[in-house]
C-alpha cells in the first residue's frame, strides 16, 4: 500500500514545498489504506516496542492524514497503560503540555481544529515522567531528521529536555511509509529523532 519515496527528487526542494508535497501524498491515502495501515501500526508497536508495566505513553491524534493512532491507543490501554495527549499551553502558546487522557476526557477543539483533552492541571503529566513520546512528522529522511507542519512545537517543548541531558522520554517518530524521503533540508533548531517507526518498519539511526 506504500507509494515510493523514489517518487520526489526532493534535493532542490525548500521545506515548505517539501512539506506541501508529502502532505498531498499522505493525504490521498483511502480510508481503506488508512485503516490498514493503522492495524500495521499496532502490530509492528507491540512486536518492537518493550514498555514496562503502566508506562506513560505520549502520544496524538490523527489530523491532517497523519498515521491513525487510535487502534494503538485503545490496545495501550487495554494493557493498562497511561496515554497522555498535547494541548497547547495555556499560558505560553508556543509550547506543549501532556495531559492523561482517557475514554471519558473532556475534549475540546484547539485553533487548528485538533482534538485536545480540556485542561485538568491534576492530570499533566511533566515531560520527563513520559517513558515514550510518540510525535508526528510529515516527512522524515535516512538520518531521521524529522520535518513537521512549521508550528516548532515539538521542538520548543523538547529544546529543555535536550538541554537537561533527560534520559526520558524516549522519543519516536510515527508516519507512512510514503513520508519517507532521501533526505531533508534542515535548521540549527531541528531535533533529529532516534527511532521512527511506520506500519512495515522500524528505523533506528545510527542503522543497525
Amino acid at each position: 500500500m506504500s507509494k515510493s519515496n523514489n517518487s520526489i527528487n526532493n534535493s532542490q526542494l525548500t521545506r515548505g514545498e517539501l512539506r506541501k508535497t508529502i502532505r498531498k501524498r499522505r493525504n490521498s491515502l483511502s480510508s481503506i489504506e488508512q485503516s490498514v495501515a493503522a492495524t500495521q501500526l499496532n502490530i509492528n508497536f507491540f512486536q518492537h516496542v518493550n514498555l514496562p508495566n503502566n508506562a506513560r505513553i505520549g502520544v496524538y491524534l490523527q489530523n491532517d492524514g497523519e498515521l491513525d493512532t487510535s487502534l494503538l491507543i485503545q490496545s495501550l490501554w487495554s494493557k493498562k497503560h497511561q496515554v497522555y495527549l498535547p494541548i497547547i499551553h495555556p499560558f505560553n502558546h508556543t509550547n506543549l503540555l501532556f495531559q492523561k487522557y482517557e475514554k471519558n476526557s473532556p475534549m475540546k477543539t484547539n485553533r487548528y481544529a485538533i482534538l485536545e483533552p480540556k485542561l485538568d492541571c491534576s492530570t499533566v503529566a511533566p515531560l520527563a515522567s513520559l517513558d515514550l513520546l510518540l510525535m508526528p512528522l510529515v516527512a522524515f529522511d535516512e538520518h531521521g531528521n524529522r520535518l513537521g507542519m512549521g508550528g516548532g512545537y515539538y521542538d520548543r517543548t523538547l529544546a529543555l529536555h535536550y538541554a537537561e541531558q533527560r534520559d526520558k522520554p524516549t522519543l519516536m517518530g510515527l508516519a507512512h511509509d510514503c513520508q519517507r524521503v532521501l533526505s531533508l533540508p534542515t535548521e540549527a533548531w531541528d531535533i533529529p529523532l532516534p527511532t521512527i517507526l511506520t506500519p512495515t518498519r522500524l528505523y533506528t539511526w545510527p542503522e543497525q
